[in-house]
């Protein structure tokens, strides 16, 4: 079967969805349709999954994927939690890192658990085993209004024993020319060059930001701290459609922020997060409320929401 038969859509009034379930329970496309003109018009608020993307399920090609148990990277995939030894290998589809990347979820494919014209509940039952040695389960439910996107994603410890946890989402949004990010954050962690944390600072880029930052101008791949919780995205009136905004508003304990902007790339993503790059490793050297991730007893559920509210001329 085409891997574009395989997608869920859903509809509400302008605004359409569509979800790969089978690639990492992910978003393939977020857009707005309408007719101008006599003619139909689609206007895309997440970068549209590719053809080639869907067929070799490739969660990088995705428009955004859920991030579980864990956000980010964990150095060289080592980490040790009241007693058990996490050694989770190398899984970045596309580089040869060491560091083990955005949790496993990205990677399996959910089950659709149940759907309707604007709702859809996907779920993913992940056994112990010596990458993650905690049995968890986690779910997705998308809810699409006729103005927003809603997204709760929670993961639940199934074990015996207390089980660290991180959760949030990745999405793709376009860069065009003149697009603005504004947000606020209290501050940056600065990072070497395989991307991993290696200190606190108010950067430039954080005072860019609360400013609203031409995107342009930046070139990041880092983690922020001391997030609002709020990030706004600027477009100006071009080809793909008229002067247009989109919000970006997340709940606790997505209280941290990532942004990758790459000079020269036609994307950039603004992640919301529950905890930093490394934060298991970097426990006892900083403050919890600078790393976040939480501590799951048996049976215990972490929960977060993020909606993308988007508006136009």
């Amino acid at each position: 079967m085409p891997a574009r038969d395989q997608l869920l859509h859903l509809a509400a009034g302008d605004l359409r969805l569509a979800l790969a379930p089978a690639v990492g329970g992910s978003i393939a496309a977020f857009s707005r349709v309408w007719r101008e003109g006599g003619h139909e018009r689609v206007l895309h608020w997440l970068r549209p999954a590719s053809d080639e993307g869907l067929a070799q399920r490739h969660p990088l090609a995705m428009a955004s994927f859920p991030l579980v148990p864990f956000c980010n990277r964990i150095r060289n995939g080592r980490a040790s939690f009241e007693g058990r030894e996490i050694r989770f290998p190398p899984n970045h589809p596309a580089e040869d890192s060491p560091h083990a990347l955005h949790g496993i979820g990205w990677q399996r494919a959910w089950t659709l658990q149940s759907g309707g014209p604007g709702e859809a509940v996907l779920t993913l039952e992940v056994e112990a085993g010596p990458a993650w040695p905690w049995h968890f389960a986690a779910q997705q439910t998308y809810r699409l209004q006729p103005h927003a996107l809603e997204v709760v994603i929670a993961v639940t410890n199934r074990d015996s024993v207390a089980m660290p946890a991180g959760i949030g989402h990745h999405p793709y949004f376009l860069h065009e020319p003149g697009t603005r990010l504004t947000t606020t954050t209290r501050a940056m962690w600065e990072t070497d060059d395989e991307v991993m944390p290696t200190g606190l600072a108010e950067t430039d880029v954080v005072r860019q930001l609360r400013q609203g930052a031409l995107l342009a101008d930046l070139h990041t791949d880092n983690n922020f701290t001391g997030w609002s919780r709020t990030a706004r995205i600027d477009w100006p009136a071009d080809a793909q459609g008229p002067a247009r905004r989109l919000v970006l508003q997340a709940e606790p304990p997505l209280d941290r922020f990532v942004l990758y902007c790459q000079r020269g790339y036609e994307f950039f993503c603004a992640e919301p997060v529950s905890q930093c790059t490394d934060w298991l490793n970097l426990a006892g050297q900083y403050p919890a409320e600078d790393l976040g991730g939480s501590r799951l007893a048996p049976g215990q559920t972490l929960e977060a929401r993020w909606r993308l509210t988007p508006s136009w001329d």
